[in-house]
């Protein structure tokens, strides 16, 4: 595949990246980590694309990038990012909704879903 997923996240616990880690792990979707409370570039691209803290933030990347591949639709200022597909990233998103997104950008096959549902 010529794009990869790119998992923002923090080395301490949080139920959305725990969902999101079961299902890419699920459906063996390779990504890489990268931990905000350690890096704080990341932090502060977490912060403008989300307007928050929010982990994890999933992004379809160029292989070895560590942004987005294309810009993500706009959410407006201070609204929750939780859940909504802005094309190429996706924010605390629940099991469905991760695999929904997976599924759009490729990373999994529908009747892969439909054997694992």
């Amino acid at each position: 595949m010529s794009k990869e997923l790119v998992m923002y996240s923090r080395t301490t616990g949080c139920p959305f990246v725990t969902v999101a880690k079961r299902v890419l792990d699920d459906y063996a979707v390779p990504y890489r980590e990268v931990f905000i409370d350690l890096d704080m570039e990341a932090r502060q691209r977490v912060l403008k694309w989300t307007g928050f803290l929010s982990v994890p933030t999933i992004v379809v990347a160029n292989p070895g990038a560590v942004v987005p591949e294309q810009e993500p639709a706009y959410l407006e200022a201070g609204v929750s990012p939780r859940g909504i597909d802005r094309g190429a990233m996706i924010t605390e998103a629940s099991a469905d909704q991760l695999t929904a997104w997976l599924v759009k950008h490729g990373f999994i096959e529908q009747r892969e879903v439909e054997t694992k549902g």
